[in-house]
């Protein structure tokens, strides 16, 4: 009998292989063998070129950016230090010189 790990998300030990994938019939939870989806905080998060972002870092802005419920745009090449990274769809939290707290996405900057 083989030993595979139990599901990450309902700890159910009936967990079984399906090519590359390890699925729990469970909570029909699927997931890659030796993947790090058990630990959340591992979580990496990559600019557009596919640099890994840390906390503190300073990026870039790679295009213009309109600003929700203000007229004015984030030009491109905007430099925006001491970022920090969150959960969610925006993972950069920021303050940008000129526009004050902003959540952007990882996929238009550059480090």
């Amino acid at each position: 009998m083989s030993t595979l790990p139990n599901c990450p998300k309902c700890n159910s030990e009936y967990t079984y292989e399906d090519g590359a994938l390890l699925v729990c019939p469970i909570c029909n939870h699927e997931w890659a063998l030796g993947s790090e989806e058990a630990n959340d905080d591992n979580k990496v998060i990559k600019d557009a070129n596919g640099n890994v972002l840390n906390d503190g870092d300073t990026v870039t802005v790679i295009k213009d950016l309109k600003v929700k419920g203000s007229s004015s745009v984030l030009k491109q090449g905007t430099k925006v230090k001491s970022i920090r990274l969150v959960e969610g769809d925006h993972n950069i939290d920021c303050k940008i010189e000129g526009f004050g707290a902003m959540k952007l996405k990882s996929e238009f900057v550059k480090k």
